[in-house]
């Protein structure tokens, strides 16, 4: 039996509300926050996408040798091609997306944090 169950996964940032922004803007949703150093990504089926003001936040390095991403988000899409364009219109950066003939890419949002783009 489980100890717990997953409420939220949380992404330090310094920009809580901007971030919150992006990917209310790639996944849905519905930004809401009654406190500038914490905002959630509400009304997405699954578990709850948080963010919180870090002042000292360090990007992770994509990749390193130095030290590990820590976690990554898989974010799946019908169109490879499609939505790259759309997620760099927002402000994603690409990090490991020349390889076309792969059914995922890697980018960074405007924080830093890597995720990847998924072909279902």
């Amino acid at each position: 039996m489980a100890v717990a169950k997953l409420g939220a996964v949380v992404l330090d940032c310094p920009d809580p509300a901007s971030l919150a922004a992006f990917y209310a803007a790639v996944i849905g949703g519905t930004v809401e926050s009654n406190d500038p150093e914490w905002v959630s990504l509400t009304g997405l089926p699954g578990t709850q996408l948080d963010f919180q003001r870090s002042p000292g936040f360090v990007p992770p390095q994509w990749p390193s040798d130095d030290g590990a991403q820590q976690f990554h988000l898989d974010l799946t899409v019908e169109d490879l091609d499609a939505a790259e364009q759309q997620i760099l219109a927002l402000g994603a950066k690409a990090l490991d997306a020349a390889d076309r003939s792969r059914t995922f890419r890697v980018y960074a949002d405007p924080a830093g944090h890597p995720f990847c783009l998924c072909a279902c």
